[in-house]
């Protein structure tokens, strides 16, 4: 696999960090879970679970080894340097100056490891007038605007769905840490980047930006291309009260639709752009697709080249015969569902290891690796420096 013989030390908890190193560990990486004594990664209590593990824990942290140290104690955080020291990759989402504070910030780490890739990820970064401030996904989406545009059928800003802050500072991380190690290969340095949750979602807001750039505003969600401001790139409802929706707005796809369904006329509004001038063709739509249930409609628009799609929910998206094609919805032996690998090559694919880490079950085994004897473990034991069942 292509990460195979690469050592990583994740110090995070919750869902950025734990997401970006099981991509690696599911592409080969040794990745050794640092977690605080007691209840671990809080990922492990979040949620419905089965067989020991919640959904949530085992769809972050598969194929892992669990070490549990007590950083507060001077053995715990002595333990982590030596690790540190050996390893290829670090990963801290701690708030900035925590890790300083504790003494394994990056200049102390790659005094010891001049080759390491440190990649410390925290909500606003570690520099700027916010980098103190807590703050999760929600948070994150909220000061970069996105929730402003996220709005309900009442123009008011709605919950996210999904945490794109937290998994665009996952793929952010993940790219970077690729590219440090490419850089490293040819000249032995290794580097420190710096993830900011915050800048990731803003840097995911291309196609959005012209009103703000352009004309200095806020834009209009309602207006806009991408929020409902054309006929082609919308929800709507149906004769069941379910959803489907057309995805794109193309002039082939408008074209398509409209003749089939008689109202060439309405193509020209299409053709100037969103806005509200679109509105005739919205309702339109909003007539003609209340006549039919969504089954219906999907067998309608079946083999018409136009962009088209139901809403499914989570349920029946996992369940897609698409889904299954791509390996994306996986079951283990003990019958238990997991999402599959996103990133797929032709030549040493991922693999799933399907084993999740018990809390410090690795504790004892990663410490021998890395010359300790096991009085010495006995002694951190007895010290409360680390869980080592």
């Amino acid at each position: 696999m292509k990460l195979e013989g690469l050592r990583v030390l994740d110090l995070s908890l919750f869902l950025p960090g734990p997401h970006l190193t099981m991509m690696m560990a599911d592409h080969g990486a040794d990745v050794i879970k640092l977690e605080p004594p007691g209840e671990g990664d809080p990922g492990r209590g979040i949620g419905l679970g089965e067989h020991g593990h919640t959904v949530f824990f085992r769809n972050a942290n598969r194929g892992k080894r669990s070490i549990c140290l007590n950083l507060k104690t001077a053995e715990g955080r002595e333990a982590l340097l030596r690790v540190a020291a050996e390893v290829d990759v670090l990963i801290e989402a701690f708030r900035p100056g925590v890790a300083a504070r504790l003494g394994f910030d990056y200049p102390t780490v790659a005094a010891r490891n001049p080759g390491i890739i440190y990649c410390s990820i925290a909500a606003f970064g570690q520099t700027g007038p916010y980098r103190d401030r807590p703050a999760h996904d929600l948070a994150c989406e909220a000061m970069a605007g996105v929730v402003s545009v996220n709005l309900g059928n009442d123009d008011q800003p709605a919950m996210p769905h999904v945490p794109a802050a937290d998994m665009a500072a996952s793929l952010m991380s993940l790219s970077g840490i690729l590219m440090a190690l490419y850089r490293r290969d040819r000249t032995g340095q290794g580097d420190h980047l710096d993830i900011s949750m915050h800048d990731s979602i803003l840097a995911w807001t291309p196609n959005v930006l012209g009103p703000v750039f352009v004309e200095k505003r806020p834009p209009v969600p309602k207006h806009e291309r991408t929020w409902g401001g054309a006929a082609f790139y919308r929800i709507y409802r149906t004769a069941d009260n379910r959803h489907v929706v057309l995805g794109g707005q193309e002039a082939k796809f408008v074209r398509n639709l409209l003749n089939e369904l008689a109202r060439p006329d309405l193509i020209e509004l299409c053709d100037r752009g969103p806005g509200p001038h679109q509105q005739p063709v919205v309702e339109f739509l909003q007539d003609v697709f209340a006549t039919r249930t969504q089954a219906e409609w999907v067998e309608w628009f079946d083999g018409r080249d136009i962009c088209f799609a139901p809403v499914k929910n989570l349920r029946e998206a996992f369940d897609d015969p698409q889904v299954a094609a791509r390996d994306m919805r996986l079951v283990d032996e003990q019958g238990q569902e997991h999402i599959g690998i996103p990133i797929r090559f032709q030549n040493e694919p991922g693999q799933v290891e399907f084993a999740l880490p018990t809390l410090g079950e690795h504790t004892r085994e990663v410490l021998q690796e890395f010359g300790y004897s096991a009085a010495e473990i006995e002694a951190m034991q007895t010290a409360g420096a680390c869980h080592a069942p």
